[in-house]
């Protein structure tokens, strides 16, 4: 559920109206709810109860710092995987005991720093990694935790691009491969293997993936205990889905029902890094139609929202519903399309969708993770605003960029000054 609901034919974000939003604010522009954020969270936290996990919400899904912020006042840790992200963390006031640093090509200086602030451990990617570890926390003379990355070799259903979890994919360690470090691990003086941590993937709607790979996981620790090998920790990522379209997610509550028994099996001290299913339905896109364009063949709703600011449908062929703010009696058949000089340019296509007019506006909903996340500046164009909403009031969470800030870091050499 989310707070995106049309009353008397407008569509409201919380008690706010969203077309007022819009107009106040300027286009393209990203609205979230406070209420869904917040709500979907507890529904996780709520539905694992029983064994009290560390829910690490996955910040690459949505990075905005009050986004952040919101969540870590609700008692989140984070999920990280660069420099950046850690920075943010920090700045969004996350405990540095709250703090899992993924990401399969972690850098010298990046270990360095997360060594030095004591993060609560390293999502370990390879043995290479693992002993560029162990030689930076030596050299800082500190002990660190990590939890190696077990690729189950799970088929999780879902989009070959966000799929993580198979043995062709670059994420992960396979069971033989762990088993051998976490013995030769022994011998590390200042690198402990304090968990594992599996994710198998993103937007799965399923429960049959994530029991599958929880229950290799749970089997491969049974194992190591017999062989004299503790942990500590069962890291089993994110990757639940949100309904774009059709689907027909589990949800949080269902997704308990099906998992609890295998983690309880553990022993272990669990943690989760959801990102798309807290954030997801709590953000849209605003868009102004700019032109209506008729053609012999199709019709084209062009607004002035792109690619650059939700690249989704471009990079996945992914679904977002869109709808009129003010809603509709009559439907056309019609693509949605942004002004990028690209043909993969487009939010919608052959779709049945209010009949608009040049002025009206449209939201893309199910945009608030891995939407302005991965926005870019592609031609030259600026990043949207951000604004939350809670109940009646509203906060600008980022400014729209100005056309100085597209070119702040750049110079032309004096040579060329002629």
């Amino acid at each position: 559920m989310h707070e995106f609901k049309y009353r008397r034919n407008n569509l409201y974000c919380e008690n706010v109206r969203v077309e007022d939003l819009a107009k106040r604010f300027g286009t393209p522009l990203y609205v979230y709810s406070y209420q869904t954020l917040v709500g979907h969270f507890l529904k996780l936290k709520t539905a694992f109860r029983e064994i009290n996990p560390l829910i690490c919400y996955s910040v690459k899904a949505n990075s905005n710092l009050a986004l952040l912020r919101v969540l870590v006042n609700e008692g989140a840790g984070l999920d990280i995987v660069s420099g950046g992200e850690l920075s943010r963390a920090l700045k969004a006031g996350c405990s540095l005991k709250k703090i899992v640093y993924a990401s399969v090509g972690k850098t010298d200086y990046e270990i360095e720093e997360a060594i030095k602030l004591g993060i609560l451990f390293f999502n370990v990617e390879s043995f290479p990694e693992l002993k560029n570890i162990q030689h930076i926390a030596r050299r800082l003379k500190k002990r660190v935790n990590v939890a190696l990355r077990i690729n189950p070799d799970v088929e999780p259903k879902t989009h070959k691009y966000i799929t993580t979890g198979k043995l062709t994919n670059k994420f992960g360690i396979d069971f033989k491969t762990a088993k051998k470090i976490i013995f030769l691990a022994r011998g590390f003086s200042h690198v402990r293997i304090a968990g594992l941590h599996i994710h198998i993937g993103s937007q799965i709607t399923a429960p049959e993936p994530f029991v599958a790979a929880i229950g290799k996981a749970v089997k491969f620790i049974s194992g190591l205990k017999k062989e004299g090998i503790g942990l500590e920790y069962l890291n089993i990522g994110g990757g639940l889905g949100i309904i774009y379209d059709k689907e027909m997610p589990q949800t949080a509550a269902k997704f308990a029902d099906r998992v609890l028994p295998l983690l309880k099996k553990s022993g272990l001290k669990i943690i989760m890094e959801p990102g798309r299913f807290i954030a997801g339905n709590a953000g849209i896109l605003v868009a102004k139609v700019l032109y209506v364009k008729y053609t012999p063949k199709k019709k084209f709703i062009i607004v002035d929202a792109g690619m650059n600011d939700l690249i989704r449908p471009a990079l996945y062929a992914a679904y977002h519903q869109v709808v009129a703010l003010r809603r509709k009696s009559r439907t056309e058949k019609a693509d949605v399309v942004g002004p990028i000089c690209e043909s993969g340019d487009f939010f919608a296509k052959d779709r049945l969708l209010p009949k608009v007019e040049e002025g009206d506006y449209l939201a893309a909903l199910g945009a608030g993770a891995y939407g302005f996340s991965m926005a870019s500046n592609y031609n030259s164009r600026r990043r949207p605003q951000e604004v939350m909403v809670v109940k009646n009031q509203v906060f600008v969470i980022r400014k729209r960029e100005t056309y100085g800030d597209l070119t702040r870091n750049e110079t032309i050499p004096r040579f060329l000054l002629r």
